[in-house]
């Protein structure tokens, strides 16, 4: 079995892949209960503190992998009974400290929360202390520590509290869908819903009227390490799909398009993350007009599938939470059947028994490398200078940022909206490192961009043009 980089992770492997062999073998709702002895049959529990409490929580686990509730439109969930009641005692006062003369948590302190006890040692009043963290910062010692909720600390737009019963709730106003959570919960209380038995649907259900597609993320090229990437396209048609297209095409048709709506209107934030987008309308509404209003590559492809061939269904598979809230958008659910993760993807290659190492290699290059290198932070802005060059916009001053992650976005229109410079394009990336640090990912590695690189190299269409008249479905 390959190696998993957590527990959580193996864990949510096992219910993805359980629900799926049901929904192929037609028993899911008659075994559905039971599917949680299926996955530990013994009395021995695996990860909690007896078997009773794993077998509730893979019962959770099972209802997120077959939708969740649908009256809730976040993608995210909070399993309440998987969730561990983490400490929150916010900044605190280790024995580390040393009761040092210089006291520089004192001096730096807003509020004075901040006193001595009879050891000459700190103390910091809670009913005082504004968790700023300059004393934790100025400390020589690292003796104060910020006791704070992996889910709550991860999670950088506020969107997540805790209830009276110090359980973990999240705030549908604020959260984005980044999924950061889900990749931080230690105790993997933090879910996505999954759409798994929909797509295995329309698999099972297609016909020569309608045809399957299987639009994949550039990013899957990090995925399966030595395995080539054209191997995991032929996996995808051993799976059932009747064609997989490169979602890259559709970065190459976004780059061409926002490039041109950004030298007539002069300023513009990119419309591909939907994390980073739904981070501009939630928190940042002002600046929504900012937003290119064209749409994401997910969504401008599946529209060209789909007026190429109106009976068409498409099913998008990639590493990002948020692309499962973007695919119901009404802008866009027209040309997107389904989402579904990498690590639902993996499921489904396994309850097929399918090993994607002895697939058949099949080619495709339906992208540029700039295409394909939007799978990284940095890519779209680099495909958006390739445009300049291809289409001689050379007038056009070009002066972009990139942000790396949701902090780095946050500063960024921040400035903008407080007439700070700030340049005239903002690609926005909510997921540290871009898609390849997507939460629905099976991989979270440094060397992932390395792989985006050479998957992108491997391009035979030199620019985006060439990529953009070449296809034909």
């Amino acid at each position: 079995m390959r190696k998993f980089e957590t527990q959580v992770q193996l864990i949510k492997h096992k219910v993805l892949k359980e629900v799926a062999i049901q929904t192929w073998g037609d028993t899911l709702f008659e075994n559905l209960l039971d599917i949680p002895k299926i996955i530990n049959p013994t009395k021995k529990p695996i990860s909690r503190c007896c078997v009773y409490k794993e077998h509730a929580i893979l019962s959770e686990r099972v209802k997120l992998a077959i939708g969740g509730d649908l009256s809730n439109k976040n993608m995210i969930e909070v399993i309440d009974i998987a969730c561990d009641e983490c400490p929150v005692g916010g900044y605190e006062v280790t024995n580390g400290c040393r009761g040092c003369l210089a006291h520089k948590c004192i001096s730096v302190c807003p509020r004075n929360a901040i006193t001595l006890d009879h050891n000459n040692k700190a103390i910091i009043d809670k009913d005082k202390c504004i968790e700023c963290g300059l004393c934790a910062k100025v400390c020589p010692y690292n003796a104060i520590k910020n006791n704070q909720r992996p889910c709550i600390k991860a999670c950088k737009v506020d969107a997540i509290k805790m209830d009276e019963d110090r359980l973990a709730v999240i705030d549908n106003n604020k959260c984005i869908q980044c999924g950061a959570c889900v990749n931080q919960c230690p105790f993997g209380a933090m879910m996505d819903k999954s759409f798994i038995i929909n797509v295995i649907d329309i698999i099972k259900k297609k016909s020569k009227q309608k045809k399957v597609y299987a639009m994949v993320a550039p990013s899957i090229a990090s995925q399966y390490k030595k395995i080539p990437v054209e191997k995991v396209f032929g996996a995808l048609i051993k799976l059932g799909f009747d064609q997989v297209v490169e979602a890259a095409l559709g970065a190459d048709q976004v780059a061409q398009l926002e490039t041109e709506e950004l030298v007539e209107k002069g300023f513009l934030t990119s419309s591909c993350c939907p994390a980073f987008v739904n981070y501009i309308e939630k928190h940042i509404p002002e600046l929504k007009e900012n937003i290119s209003h064209n749409l994401s590559p997910m969504a401008l492809l599946g529209k060209t599938i789909k007026t190429k061939e109106k009976d068409a269904l498409v099913v998008f598979i990639g590493p990002c939470i948020a692309k499962k809230s973007e695919a119901i958008k009404p802008s866009v659910k027209k040309y997107i059947d389904a989402v579904i993760t990498f690590e639902e993807l993996d499921a489904l290659f396994d309850s097929k028994n399918i090993q994607v190492e002895r697939c058949d290699a099949i080619n495709i290059e339906d992208a540029s490398y700039y295409g394909r290198v939007f799978a990284r932070s940095g890519g779209l802005i680099e495909a958006i200078k390739g445009v300049i060059d291809e289409k001689k916009y050379h007038d056009f001053d070009f002066s972009p940022v990139t942000c790396n992650g949701i902090e780095e976005c946050k500063k960024a229109l921040l400035k903008h909206k407080n007439n700070l410079p700030i340049g005239n394009f903002i690609e926005g990336m909510a997921c540290l490192s871009g898609c390849i640090g997507g939460p629905g990912s099976l991989s979270h590695h440094p060397a992932d961009t390395i792989a985006i690189d050479n998957f992108g190299k491997k391009s035979s269409k030199l620019t985006i043009d060439d990529s953009i008249k070449y296809f034909q479905i």
